[in-house]
This record gives structure tokens, C-alpha cells and sequence, in this order.
């Protein structure tokens, strides 16, 4: 028995991908954009997306004699004569006829060509046409090929984060990822399923910097000095690993600047100041004075005891990347560092350590033993700009890099940001999955229609009037482009990212007379 369906009109328009229809008067006022129509005929049945409608000569009033158009995005086709347990697949290899009959599908159309693809796949919420078919991800292609959310503020971003991120490890619980919080907004989100890093239990040791992260960090801002300070600095901490290297027994035939090995940072100030001390000039060593006093100032500021703080050194890179990649996962399989504490001057190197200890361990990895790693990067703009100048190079390169090679090596990226125009759009252009949540800025809607992997201008027509926690999703990670909500978080699942409520708070005097003292005593021990 075939599908009852609504006929709607005729096909009168054919182009390239899209189709423009004739729509029966009586009818016209039931058609919505974003729904799914279906143009039989006997060689193919043809689905495509409506996005937008139009009465080309409008009268004075509305009536009968108006000729409504609607415009589709063609998606894909089931090849053959029309039946009930038909095969969608995408793409049209089958263009429909001029005058051809067009139909609203039904919600066995729907459920077929949203059907639970036979790869590996997690629900992650239902269709914005029938709420009732539920909307699959395609594990290995979603996190394989990297993926970004991309929403305003407010759009529910952090929260389809939270689905996407529980809907995959409901399902593998042995993953491995590693997310970047600026805000502290995902522990809540998680709970004992995460492994949360604070500033407060944060280590990740000096030696592990390579050259470019310890002039960032030890040198002067500005020229002339900083590209004196950083021969220097070059040359007592390579001095310093090298001393540490043949303590331990190690062939230091193959080390460079960059190779990350354990070095004394009391050594490197003792070869700055010999260094001094064979100076004929006393103005020439600024640099050295410059540098020691750095040195000095780091080992002594509590905000760097994360990178800084051990008394004792070891070679401990083993037990930190297993920690941090969650290797093995032993019921935590997910990691958030959470930044918003780390001193806003080092941040960015700590966020380039990261990511490029994520990739390199990836990359030297013997085939066939490595794990794959998923890295969710918040607030992406920050890290990868689209103004080269406007970020800090070795964290740029260090993404960059994950997003062109990651794949290659089991190193899977997801960025998530409110301003998309404002990322590399070479970055950008290596995700093959778009998660487009609500977006009103015109600069921002324009930069994901041209990053959009495939045809689906009728969806994205939408995103200045989805609501909150409806997106629209289109790549290789879902089986057609579509539009859904996500499905709803429980209290304790969601991310702590809701905007202060101004009116109760408002509504009663601050009688609390230890705030002010409590939180002044938290921001000198950097204590959150």
C-alpha cells in the first residue's frame, strides 16, 4: 500500500538543484518552509526541502487569482517507480519533469530519509518537521572530520554541546576528549562522568614549552629586547636540558630547543648569570637582569604554581598526558580544563601546550596503538581569528595544524563559537559538519553560508528565526541535512552558562555583609 499524501502542485521551474512549484490555492496556506516535499514520477522519487515562498503578483486583497511559488533545494532521491519501503539516497541522479505532481512527504517519508543510519550513530534530538522522527548523528564522520557549533549568545550553544558531547559517550564510554571551558561552564554538565582541571590541581611543567611558548612567557613584550633575551634564553636552556639529558643517561645527540625533556630552571639562572659575569659592558646585561628577574618573578607568583610549583624535577610527561587524554578512561572518559582562572597573560600558552601535546602525541604514536582524541575548543574565535595578527601564533598554528592533518593521526576537532566570521576561514573550511544554531548578525549567517559543505540555502533562510536549541545540521556527519531540536537536558546535565536573573535579584537588599569581604579574600588567593 503506497503513502497517502497531500497533493500541493506542480513542478514549473527546474535549475541545476532547485525546483520551483505551482501551488494549488486551496492548499498554499499549509505549506511552511523547511517542509519535505516529494516529486513522483516513474523513474524516481525526488525529496527536496522548501525554501521560500512567494506570490509573484500579489493582489489588493488575498484571493484565488494569486499564483503561489515555492522554491525547493533539491536533497536526494529513491531511484524507480514510487513504493512504500522506498531507499533514499542523496544526491539526484533523476532530474523531475516540468508539470510533474508534488506532494507534502508524510511521516513515513520522514522516517525513512531520516532513518538510524547503519553505521554507528547517536540520537541527538528530533526533527523540526515531526517531532515524532527522531534526528541520528553519524559517530565516525561527525568527530572523524571535525565539527563546529556555531550560535549566538543565548542560542542554546552550550547546551547542544552538552547533548552532542553525553549522546556520543552515553554510547562509548572508553572516549577520549579533551574540551577547552573559558568559563567554567561544563563541569556541571558532566559530573563524575569528566575529569575537571582547575588552576587548582592544573600541572603542566615549564620544560614541557617549546621555544616559541618560553620566549612568550619568559622574555620582554617588545623589541630590542625580546629577540635579544630569546638568544639568550635559547642558548642556557638548551645548556640546561643537555646537563639534565646525560645525568640521565640519555643520548643527546638528536635534542633540540624544542624536544620536551626536563631541564632545572635554578641551571638556566646560574648559566644567566655566568653569562653576565663574562660581560665587558655593564649596559649589555639588561637583557641577562631582564631575564633573571622573569625567572625569579614566575617561580614566585602562586597564579603559575601549575607550571612552576614543583619542588622536586621529574620526568613526569607520562603520567600528565594519560591524565589529560584519559588513557585509559576508567569511567572518566572526558576532560575539561577549565581556564577562566589560569592569569589571563599565560593562557594562551598554556591552550598551545595543549593542543600541541594532543597532536604530537598523536603523531608519534606507532600505527595502529593510538587512541583517538576528540578536542572541543570554546570560544574558537579567540584561538584561531581570522586576523592572523590578532592571536597567539604557536596556538593558531597548533589548531591550524589539527584541523589540516588532525584526521591523518586520530586527532578530531570541534570548535564552537557566537562570532563564525570572526575565525580562520581556513580552519573553518576543514569541517565537514555544521551545527548552525540561531544567528541575527548578517556578517555571521553570510560566513557560514559560504562554509557550508553542500547545497542548503532553504535551511540556513532559517537561522535568524530558529529558537533556542533548534539548529540546522548539514555535512557528512548526519545522513541528510536537516533541521532539529535537541533534545532536552535534565537540571543537573545542563551547562552552568544561564544569564543572571537582574529581576529576583534585584527584588531584595544584598544583606549579606561577608560578600564583599569574602570575595575580595578569594580574588587575592585566586581562589574561585
Amino acid at each position: 500500500m503506497m503513502m497517502q499524501r497531500k497533493h500541493i502542485g506542480y513542478v514549473s521551474a527546474i535549475e541545476g538543484a532547485e525546483v520551483t512549484l505551482v501551488l494549488d490555492a486551496a492548499v498554499a496556506g499549509e505549506v511552511r518552509v523547511g517542509e519535505m516535499v516529494v516529486l513522483p514520477s516513474p523513474r524516481s522519487m525526488v525529496f527536496g526541502l522548501v525554501q521560500s515562498l512567494t506570490i509573484p503578483a500579489p493582489a489588493a486583497s488575498p484571493g484565488e487569482n494569486d499564483r503561489h511559488l515555492a522554491r525547493l533545494a533539491l536533497l536526494g532521491e529513491s531511484l524507480g517507480p514510487e513504493r512504500d519501503d522506498f531507499i533514499f539516497t542523496r544526491g539526484v541522479s533523476v532530474s523531475p519533469c516540468l508539470g510533474g505532481a508534488a506532494q507534502l512527504a508524510a511521516t513515513g517519508d520522514l522516517a525513512r530519509i531520516y532513518a538510524k543510519p547503519t553505521k554507528s550513530s547517536v540520537r541527538i534530538g528530533s526533527l523540526h518537521q515531526d517531532p515524532e522522527v527522531p534526528a541520528f548523528m553519524v559517530v565516525d564522520d561527525f568527530l572523524g572530520k571535525h565539527f563546529a557549533v556555531l550560535g549566538t549568545t543565548g542560542s542554546g550553544k552550550s547546551c547542544t554541546v552538552a547533548v552532542l558531547l553525553r549522546s556520543v559517550l552515553a554510547a562509548h564510554g572508553n572516549g577520549h576528549i579533551v574540551l577547552l571551558d573559558p568559563h567554567d561552564e561544563y563541569a556541571a554538565a558532566f559530573g563524575d562522568m569528566a575529569e575537571s582541571v582547575t588552576p587548582d590541581n592544573l600541572v603542566l611543567p615549564y620544560w614541557l614549552l617549546d621555544f616559541e611558548e618560553m620566549v612568550q612567557v619568559f622574555c620582554s613584550g617588545g623589541q630590542p629586547y625580546r629577540e635579544v633575551e630569546a638568544n639568550i634564553l635559547k642558548e642556557c636552556v638548551l645548556a640546561a636540558k643537555a646537563e639534565y639529558w646525560r645525568g640521565a643517561g640519555g643520548d643527546e645527540g638528536g635534542l633540540t630547543i624544542d624536544t620536551p625533556t626536563p631541564y632545572r630552571l635554578a641551571r638556566v639562572t646560574e648559566l644567566l648569570k655566568t653569562g653576565m659575569g663574562r660581560l665587558d659592558k655593564p649596559e649589555s646585561a639588561i637583557p641577562y637582569l631582564r631575564l633573571t628577574a622573569r625567572l625569579d618573578a614566575l617561580r614566585r607568583d602562586r597564579r603559575f604554581s601549575f607550571m612552576f610549583g614543583q619542588l622536586t624535577i621529574e620526568d613526569n610527561m607520562g603520567m600528565v598526558l594519560a591524565r589529560y587524554l584519559r588513557l585509559p578512561a576508567d569511567g572518566r572518559p572526558l576532560t575539561i580544563f577549565n581556564l577562566a582562572g589560569v592569569p589571563a597573560e599565560i593562557v594562551d600558552v598554556v591552550v598551545s601546550v595543549l593542543c600541541r601535546l594532543i597532536f604530537d602525541f598523536a603523531l608519534w604514536a606507532e600505527r595502529g596503538r593510538g587512541r583517538p582524541v576528540l578536542l572541543v575548543c570554546e570560544e574558537a574565535h579567540r584561538y584561531v581569528p581570522r586576523d592572523a595578527s590578532a592571536a597567539f601564533g604557536p596556538t593558531r598554528r597548533a589548531l591550524a595544524r589539527i584541523a589540516k592533518e588532525g584526521r591523518k593521526y586520530g586527532v578530531s576537532l570541534g570548535l564552537v563559537t557566537q562570532r563564525p566570521s570572526e575565525i580562520s576561514e581556513t580552519v573553518l573550511s576543514q569541517v565537514n559538519t555544521l551545527v548552525s544554531l540561531r544567528m541575527s548578525n548578517e556578517q555571521d549567517q553570510l560566513f557560514v553560508r559560504r562554509a557550508m559543505p553542500e547545497n542548503a540555502a532553504g535551511l540556513l533562510s532559517a537561522l535568524p528565526a530558529l529558537r533556542t536549541q533548534e539548529a540546522v545540521v548539514v555535512g557528512e556527519g548526519v545522513p541528510v541535512p536537516m533541521r532539529i531540536h535537541m533534545r532536552e537536558l535534565a537540571a543537573n546535565e545542563r551547562p552552568r552558562s544561564d544569564t543572571a536573573c537582574f529581576s529576583a535579584a534585584w527584588a531584595e537588599p544584598c544583606n549579606d555583609k561577608g560578600f564583599i569581604d569574602d570575595t575580595i579574600d578569594r580574588w587575592r588567593r585566586q581562589v574561585r
